[in-house]
């Protein structure tokens, strides 16, 4: 009864946050309360609210600080170099900002921490997005996708997560799978540039100057694209940027939800993070800034102090450095109060979805039952079972609740049949492009939140690709052996 009430209760969760019945805070906090009453443990759900307030506590202090942190980094000019290189890199080009936002989610990734590679990489690119009215979740959807397949860094989690549960060595574990997550990361790429290529059939190209210029995306007429004299003239599409209308190639009105009729009235806002005259910038202190965020990104790899009070720290020592005058450094933190309060709180009412998931027993019960419905003649390929297991289990559970629950069992039904526990500890880490945009992972919220995607439109749009980007690891690691 209780594996039924899981599948149930998540089910319930995705149909109504999919179908905008209701938001994602409602939804996380309501929908467990229910079926906590459900099983006849609705005395206990105050318990399992605050034990899983308690397990996430750390979390949102971290994103709380990390987003007052990284948001005082842009707004003193931190960033812009990068800003710049990828601007040049993609002259207003739909396709090479798609690719764009997938090359940059991919590096600023090297840090281990999907909180800190959304701020930076929708910092970076949301004004883009903006003004030639691209699509959002398309922006959304490459970054998480990307994040997902660098997410298995060994300092990233799940790799950690996989080698402590099966008492392994975590770089055995990831070096041989390096091969597998190259064509993973090939496969984003590649499909940053089919998405891509759509926006361009959509919306047209146009020069960087003109892209900046007031007006000049919303009308459909003949422009020249290119620099150093060597143009092609390329039409825009009818229905391009300024028609706001949503509608992608092929006409389907789904895959671009963000296009909505709000878009003009917030453009200029959403754009002013590229205004290189802005009153915030310290170009005087750039390099301090820099030499800050490395060594507070080296400390949190080198796992000198817990990541909250790193960014604890580095967010109190960023804004008196930057901003001595008090009320200066009231008006930044007021600036970054909106994203800070939205975060922490979609992570506190994911709590309480957590909290009823584990406290109930749902999830081990969830977990025997699926690996219970695994049929004995699969033993000797229970490594592919669990990287085809991971795709799901790691979209409905928690990257504890899996490794440390799930994979233990997967292994030792492995071993019985001569499968290593090193193949079903890299199986494991194929679903983590698809995990990045679960709604247990803290940092997705920080990504629709600061790219004002709804929840709903992310998740339609995103699992399709995610969950094909793993499958394409999956593959990859049979064809070399690794899995």
């Amino acid at each position: 009864m209780l594996t039924i009430l899981g599948f149930a209760m998540i089910a319930t969760f995705l149909v109504l946050i999919m179908l905008k019945k209701m938001s994602p805070i409602a939804a996380l906090v309501l929908i467990p309360a229910l079926f906590c009453v459900a099983v006849g443990q609705g005395a206990k759900l105050g318990d399992y609210v605050i034990d899983g307030v308690g397990n996430l506590a750390p979390t949102a202090a971290m994103l709380m600080f990390a987003i007052v942190y990284f948001g005082v980094m842009i707004d003193v000019g931190l960033f812009d170099p990068i800003v710049r290189g990828i601007l040049r890199f993609c002259k207003a080009d739909p396709m090479r900002i798609v690719v764009g936002t997938a090359v940059l989610a991919a590096i600023v990734s090297l840090d281990g921490d999907g909180s800190t590679t959304f701020m930076i990489t929708v910092s970076a690119m949301y004004p883009l997005y903006k003004r030639l009215k691209m699509s959002l979740v398309v922006m959304t959807g490459v970054a998480a996708t990307a994040n997902g397949v660098m997410n298995t860094l060994p300092w990233g989690g799940p790799t950690a997560r996989a080698a402590t549960a099966l008492k392994l060595d975590a770089g055995d574990i990831f070096v041989p799978m390096i091969p597998a997550l190259g064509i993973g990361l090939v496969a984003v790429l590649l499909l940053a540039v089919v998405l891509g290529r759509r926006e361009r059939k959509r919306l047209g190209m146009l020069t960087l100057d003109e892209a900046l210029a007031t007006g000049t995306a919303a009308e459909p007429e003949t422009v020249l694209v290119g620099a150093g004299g060597g143009s092609d003239r390329i039409r825009k599409n009818s229905g391009g940027a300024g028609a706001g209308t949503g509608t992608g190639a092929g006409g389907d009105a789904a895959e671009h939800p963000a296009m909505d009729e709000d878009t003009d009235a917030d453009e200029d806002e959403g754009f002013k993070g590229l205004d290189p005259d802005r009153a915030t910038l310290r170009p005087r202190l750039y390099w301090f800034n820099a030499g800050l965020t490395i060594a507070l990104l080296t400390a949190m790899i080198m796992e000198l102090m817990p990541i909250p009070v790193l960014f604890l720290l580095g967010a109190a020592l960023a804004l008196t450095v930057n901003f001595p005058h008090m009320p200066d450094q009231r008006a930044r933190i007021a600036a970054h109060a909106d994203n800070v309060l939205n975060v922490s709180g979609m992570v506190f009412a994911a709590a309480v979805f957590t909290g009823v998931l584990s406290g109930t027993g749902m999830v081990e019960h969830m977990a025997d039952w699926l690996v219970g419905a695994i049929p004995d003649g699969m033993g000797p390929h229970m490594a592919i079972v669990t990287g085809i297991l991971s795709i799901p289990l790691t979209y409905f559970m928690s990257n504890d609740g899996f490794y440390f629950g799930v994979v233990p069992v997967l292994a030792e039904a492995g071993t019985a049949h001569g499968v290593s526990p090193l193949e079903i500890a890299r199986a494991s880490l194929v679903g983590q492009p698809l995990h990045m945009s679960s709604p247990l992972v803290p940092a997705v919220y920080v990504l629709v939140g600061m790219a004002k995607v709804e929840f709903g439109d992310h998740t339609r749009f995103t699992v399709k690709w995610a969950a094909l980007t793993s499958l394409v690891v999956l593959c990859a690691g049979l064809l070399f052996g690794i899995i």
